[in-house]
């Protein structure tokens, strides 16, 4: 797999497809909502339809969002994905991996319950639209990665999507001064992040939560600071876009 990363310029590739950005106002954040509804109502079943075509819950008024879209002239929207922050007027009430988890975590390796809660989040909401989930026949479930995503030594290629909105979510976390990203994945997904250079470790046993999904920390600068040179060029022009967004837009608050 590194011979393979070698042989791609991820960050050119990247940008030549694709361009990330955090969702800075109400339309912005209308264009997100809408790709959850599509998957997680429409595609996958996993919440109710809604009147409106938007997929929100409790925890949005206190999330930062990233917005993937195609590059170019047309930006048509590809996926989302999503870090909950602790609630400003209630640090302590959970993050919902914390609820679903509460039984299996093994608070041994890290208890999220001590941590500075102004320095953790969870990623999750990830969502990719179907027309851009590869795999015929794959469009009714959850966006993945396995081996066939980087191709072959003579062909290789890169999951850019899922790969790309995680970067992302790691660059808009630490912006805000985040370190700490929990995630509640499959297993399996957790597994090719790792072997990627993602700083992943299980911190639980399995829940059942839409199929099976394990607890996870993914330690952000770890993780940046451990990318291969290729991959770590992919993350520049993504952090470079969201910390540009930030600053082309003003003052804002957190």
């Amino acid at each position: 797999m590194n011979s393979q990363e070698g042989l791609l310029d991820l960050a050119s590739g990247f940008r030549q497809y694709f361009e990330i950005l955090p969702t800075l106002d109400s339309r912005e954040s209308d264009v997100a909502y809408s790709i959850r509804h599509d998957v997680y109502c429409r595609d996958l079943g996993y919440e109710p339809v809604r009147d409106d075509g938007m997929e929100t819950d409790e925890y949005d008024r206190h999330s930062l969002h990233c917005l993937l879209r195609t590059s170019g002239v047309e930006k048509a929207p590809v996926g989302c994905v999503r870090i909950v922050l602790a609630r400003p007027e209630d640090p302590d009430f959970p993050l919902p991996f914390e609820r679903t988890c509460a039984a299996t975590l093994d608070r041994s390796i890290i208890d999220p319950a001590k941590l500075p809660r102004n320095r953790i989040t969870e990623v999750s909401r990830l969502a990719v639209v179907a027309r851009f989930r590869r795999r015929k026949g794959e469009e009714n479930t959850p966006v993945t990665i396995g081996e066939q995503d980087f191709g072959s030594v003579l062909r290789p290629r890169f999951p850019f999507i899922p790969v790309g909105l995680y970067l992302g979510s790691i660059a808009l976390s630490l912006h805000h001064g985040i370190e700490h990203l929990f995630m509640l994945t499959e297993p399996r997904l957790a597994h090719h992040f790792m072997k990627i250079g993602f700083v992943i470790e299980q911190i639980g046993g399995p829940v059942e939560h839409r199929g099976t999904r394990v607890p996870s920390l993914l330690r952000a600068v770890e993780t940046v600071q451990g990318l291969k040179s290729n991959l770590r060029g992919m993350y520049d022009v993504i952090e470079d876009s969201i910390h540009s967004a930030y600053a082309s837009s003003g003052p804002r608050p957190g």
